[in-house]
């Protein structure tokens, strides 16, 4: 069954429709520029949010927003907006679609964000037990007989306008969105009922973040990420050296 879904090879995990190109917007269309397979998967349509007129916009938002990521699927779960708790039922679903199409890699929150949505920590805890529930056996009554997927890594990101490191995390690591920060904001902008004209000091302060973070690597701009476990490589000099001179 799982063989009719593409095989990704990330998957990038948000509470509410445009928290993705937000937190690592540029990371994705850089992969896809790469040549990988990379998905989105929204735990909930966003809605009811104050300037939307209705679910049917902001999923039309999502979509055009994908496309200008040039990401390879999307999927929006059906799960409450405002109301979104770590419960079992919240974990299977994430995980089905970990099984059905298999990433080698899972992106997702990495904290709490004081002031904003709780929606987010309670996505970063799903996340969490659906990368362990996907790779779970003898448990065909919940997976409609999906087989098990093991993901090989996890990543958290960061809100691009939240603080720049996650606490208790050693293996920060920056990613080169230079080429891509415009797409980004590209995709950001399709989210024209979350960011109006009166709204747009927020696109400019996503691209000073994006800035911000990759003048710290020595790039133009970039994303930052923590990895789970610690970032380990084989190659020294080419780890150490694989940035422009600062």
């Amino acid at each position: 069954m799982s063989e009719t879904y593409p095989a990704l090879d990330v998957i990038a995990v948000g509470a509410h429709p445009d928290d993705v190109e937000i937190a690592c917007g540029g990371t994705l269309a850089r992969l896809v520029q790469q040549g990988y397979q990379v998905g989105i998967v929204d735990l909930t349509d966003g809605e009811p949010t104050p300037r939307s007129p209705g679910p049917e916009v902001r999923l039309a938002e999502a979509d055009a927003a994908a496309r200008t990521l040039g990401v390879a699927a999307r999927v929006v779960l059906n799960l409450p907006n405002r109301r979104l708790f770590d419960t079992f039922e919240a974990r299977v679903a994430l995980a089905r679609e970990f099984r059905k199409y298999r990433p080698r890699i899972v992106i997702g929150f990495g904290d709490k964000t004081p002031m904003a949505s709780p929606d987010h920590w309670q996505a970063m805890q799903i996340t969490d037990a659906a990368v362990f529930y996907a790779r779970l056996s003898k448990w065909d009554e919940y997976f409609d007989a999906l087989p098990v997927h093991t993901i090989s890594a996890q990543l958290y990101f960061r809100l691009a306008l939240e603080p720049m490191a996650l606490l208790g995390h050693s293996s920060h690591f920056t990613v080169d969105i230079s080429d891509t920060l415009e797409t980004k904001l590209a995709a950001v902008a399709c989210y024209q009922t979350q960011f109006p004209p009166a709204r747009a000091h927020v696109l400019d302060r996503i691209r000073g973040a994006a800035m911000l973070a990759g003048s710290a690597a020595g790039f133009a701009a970039g994303e930052m990420f923590v990895s789970v476990r610690p970032v380990g490589t084989r190659d020294l000099v080419q780890h150490v050296l694989d940035r422009p001179a600062g």
